[in-house]
């Protein structure tokens, strides 16, 4: 079955395809041949704007984890069985007006977005019409164009090869520098064993090296902008650039950025 003749995500893209393609040529007096990925980075930023309020929740998020951090360390200590502290743990969430899935809201809420822009630039036809946006380019390489794809069919320009690059170092860049900003940085352990860490409750399991793990998980979306056409590409760095000043703003104002960023 193919996803884009599902009625909802038809809809989406009938929206998303008039809203690019009117943009495009408000903007092509200014921008000429790249107005179309003008006009998908201004697309970006209005999604991201709209999304204001969900950025705020997934702050908002973060003051309650770290809020009610120590009585979580408590249940673990308490509770060794894992359904009983599973349902301790769910009552403490609730009893504090907190969800641990709270800080996701952003990730889900812009996947429609990132679906509809990479439908625009796969898509033949658009509502029973010939997709235009197949003939836009930017520095005169093709939006419906993916980096890998070009490569692996011997077709890609040192043009194209420049700019994939420096939108995944872009991205790259953006990235470690949320993960040094934004991440607190573990506490230095007073003492510990070969065998496990110290201060990890008696029983848990010891999941640092997993936690370290999690923490490459962002740098996955460098890789994605190398397989997407160009302008999902673009919109994928102006979303993760936008994130990083959005989160830094916010952590200022409801104080939630780590003590060495504070001052």
């Amino acid at each position: 079955m193919n996803i884009y003749e599902f009625l909802p995500i038809k809809l989406l893209i009938r929206g998303a395809y008039w809203l690019v393609t009117t943009l495009s040529d408000l903007i092509d007096p200014l921008a000429g041949a790249q107005s179309a990925a003008v006009a998908i980075i201004i697309l970006t930023i209005g999604v991201r704007l709209i999304l204001i309020p969900v950025g705020r929740s997934q702050v908002k998020a973060t003051l309650a984890r770290q809020r009610i951090a120590p009585k979580l360390a408590e249940l673990q200590r308490k509770y060794k069985n894992p359904e009983v502290l599973q349902r301790k743990t769910m009552e403490l969430y609730a009893s504090e007006k907190a969800s641990p899935f709270a800080g996701c809201l952003p990730v889900l809420a812009q996947m429609p977005v990132l679906m509809a822009v990479y439908g625009l630039f796969i898509l033949p036809e658009v509502d029973g019409h010939p997709n235009e946006l197949l003939t836009k380019s930017f520095l005169g390489i093709p939006l419906d164009a993916g980096l890998a794809g070009q490569v692996g069919g011997g077709t890609v320009t040192i043009t194209h090869v420049v700019v994939g690059l420096v939108i995944m170092a872009l991205i790259g860049a953006v990235t470690q520098t949320s993960r040094k900003l934004l991440t607190p940085p573990a506490p230095e352990p007073a003492a510990a064993t070969a065998s496990k860490p110290a201060n990890l409750p008696e029983g848990m399991p010891d999941l640092s090296g997993m936690t370290k793990m999690m923490s490459f998980v962002p740098f996955i979306t460098v890789f994605i902008a190398a397989i997407v056409p160009l302008a999902a590409a673009l919109y994928l760095a102006t979303t993760t650039t936008w994130t990083l000043v959005e989160r830094l703003v916010l952590g200022k104002i409801y104080g939630t950025l780590p003590a060495r960023e504070r001052a």
